[in-house]
């Protein structure tokens, strides 16, 4: 776990991330306040977890969801699998942090009773 701080006083990405993963330390370290080790830790779980996901996104793209074993039946694809844990994970992390983040505007979301009836 790299702790040390960077140029602007917060924590530095771990080096291991990807670019798409440390454009989000970045983000999320510039608008929170992440100023203990747990928090620190928790970010990189949530993103090592993050690169994990979108590694197995890209095997599950590139072979589908299913397989087949080697009886020539179709089973769900491991990666897929991989997918959802990794997931999982990174929501678990960012739940833990527990970002104070602003509530939804006036406006959002669907209308009252916009649901359809029937």
């Amino acid at each position: 776990m790299n702790n040390s701080p960077g140029k602007n006083g917060r924590p530095k990405a771990p080096r291991t991330l990807s670019r798409e993963a440390k454009r989000w330390w970045k983000r999320l370290t510039n608008e929170f306040v992440l100023d203990d080790q747990a928090a620190v830790l928790l970010l990189e779980i949530a993103l090592v977890s993050f690169d994990e996901m979108r590694a197995a996104q890209g095997i599950v793209a590139e072979q589908g969801l299913t397989t087949k074993d080697r009886f020539g039946q179709m089973r769900a694809n491991p990666a897929a699998a991989i997918v959802r844990d990794a997931r999982l994970g990174m929501l678990r992390a960012f739940k833990a942090l527990n970002l104070d983040v602003d509530p939804p505007r006036p406006g959002s979301g669907r209308p009252p009773g916009s649901a359809a009836v029937g």
